[in-house]
């Protein structure tokens, strides 16, 4: 259940038998959660933190006039609240864009992690460290970029990150957000997403039908989005 968060990992480093057998034995329980549900919300108390496994998550932040911004996606293989670990309490929500499977993992046990497998703890710093250069990219989308090339470069990040895991094909992928929830991904209005995705399309750009992303050129989709994969640390090396 766990392969598509191991993938993750094995992308960028080697683990040893023992260190995936550690990983394993520090889920807990398997948990379904349906769509559109809140699994975690700002200010509540956390001794275990969530492994995601299968479908896709995101963290949230609500505004008191309703409107709600999308601050993080997740997809199987991450961890939606690793930081959870240190801060015991997150500052956001964490919710279910679909149906998914998460395996829970005690916080007993990732200090057990810390403590016999140095090398493990120092990828998990890495994997927050990686959550926070995406964090960053995608404060850069929402202050500098504009709505044709942030929704560009969206499409061309989760290409790359649903690769690792085997969840893209080479010309897209499976995408089950709606305009309103990609609208909240991108500070817009749903008129101005549908218009962005519009244009996109007359482009020849993407296709957008039945929760499914065909990229239509690539190259031009990444020339739109000035995407550079640097920040999502490819590279295999030791840590």
């Amino acid at each position: 259940m766990i392969e598509a968060h191991l993938a993750k990992i094995r992308k960028r480093d080697v683990i040893s038998p023992e260190e995936e057998a550690a990983i394993r034995g520090a889920v807990s329980e398997i948990r379904e959660i349906p769509a559109d549900k809140v699994l975690i919300r700002a200010g509540q108390d956390l001794d275990n933190s969530t492994m995601l496994l299968d479908g896709w998550m995101a963290r949230a932040k609500d505004l008191r006039t309703g409107e709600r911004q999308i601050t993080e996606l997740h997809v199987p293989g991450d961890f939606v609240d690793l930081h959870s670990f240190t801060l015991k309490r997150l500052e956001h929500d964490i919710l279910s864009l679909t149906p998914c499977t998460v395996g829970i993992v005690p916080h007993e046990r990732l200090r057990k992690i810390t403590e016999d497998y140095p090398h493990l703890t120092r990828v998990y710093w890495f994997m927050t460290n990686l959550d926070a250069a995406i964090h960053r990219e995608r404060a850069v989308s929402l202050g500098r970029r504009s709505a044709l090339s942030r929704t560009a470069h969206l499409f061309c990040e989760m290409l790359v990150r649903l690769d690792i895991i085997g969840q893209a094909r080479s010309d897209g992928y499976e995408f089950p957000l709606t305009q309103q929830e990609l609208s909240e991904c991108h500070g817009l209005t749903a008129v101005h997403m549908n218009r962005t995705l519009q244009r996109l399309r007359q482009l020849g750009l993407i296709r957008l039908e039945d929760r499914q992303l065909t990229i239509l050129d690539l190259p031009a989709l990444t020339a739109v989005a000035e995407f550079n994969p640097s920040y999502l640390y490819l590279e295999q090396k030791s840590r």
